[in-house]
């Protein structure tokens, strides 16, 4: 695998890079932090990267940044199969987005609108090279409408959406296009916040994310109970919905 990871410096992304790394897969990691970049280039390599890992700077809140990045990555691993995405931004609880209306902005910018822009600059590239994975994280949240996460839910309802659109219409080209769904991880993105039963923790879900990569599955949910979860989350009435607070 020659894998160009956005988001792979904290989190998820950081988790799922090392699992990458430790097998002896070539890495270039994308992101804003330089330094951090750096330094997580270098941790990669101790742990084994198949050469050394390239770090080209993209900001997922600046769409110029996208084309350019990838064409590096391009330049810097002498081509790529796989474009991961784990980037993204919670903008706040529910409560506080809905008093919030640049936070609002930016979290249906950056979760939607600019992550769908960054995927179209790497399928456009995969589908020029033959084919090769697309891994985005999107998120249980998206699955169903729910009073906690109505607008960050929103976002990742519409990634969702059209990542699936992605992979009827291309898989048949070569691309093969996994859309993760995480529930709660014991991340940065999720600190502070009281964990619910089930939390993952981020190593046992990069494995199960990397496996289903290499498989070539068009879905896959983080830890693997959450999809039976959000098979009864899915299922309940409406009238349901609006008395539980889940």
């Amino acid at each position: 695998m020659k894998a160009v990871v956005l988001g792979g410096t904290k989190g998820m992304g950081r988790a799922l890079a090392r699992c990458i790394a430790e097998r002896g897969d070539e890495i270039c990691l994308l992101g804003r932090d330089e330094a951090e970049l750096e330094k997580q280039a270098r941790d990669l390599e101790v742990r084994g990267a198949g050469g050394p890992v390239a770090i080209e700077s993209c900001d997922l809140r600046d769409p110029a940044s996208f084309g350019p990045a990838l064409d590096r990555a391009h330049a810097a691993l002498e081509g790529f199969d796989t474009v991961i995405v784990t980037a993204g931004v919670m903008g706040g609880d529910q409560p506080s987005l809905e008093v919030d209306d640049e936070a609002v902005e930016d979290l249906l910018r950056v979760n939607f609108s600019n992550t769908i822009q960054f995927c179209e600059e790497a399928r456009r590239r995969l589908l020029a090279a033959g084919g090769g994975n697309l891994c985005v994280f999107s998120s249980v949240a998206g699955d169903r409408a729910r009073k906690p996460v109505i607008l960050y839910g929103a976002t990742k309802a519409g990634l969702s959406y059209y990542l699936e659109g992605l992979d009827h219409k291309f898989r048949s080209r070569g691309l093969r296009v996994t859309t993760v769904k995480p529930g709660f991880v014991k991340t940065g993105m999720t600190a502070g916040l009281s964990p619910p039963p089930f939390a993952g923790e981020p190593r046992p879900v990069a494995e199960r994310v990397l496996r289903a990569i290499d498989r070539g599955r068009p879905v896959v949910y983080a830890p693997s109970i959450w999809r039976f979860i959000m098979l009864v989350i899915r299922m309940l009435p409406r009238a349901v919905m609006r008395r539980i607070g889940f």
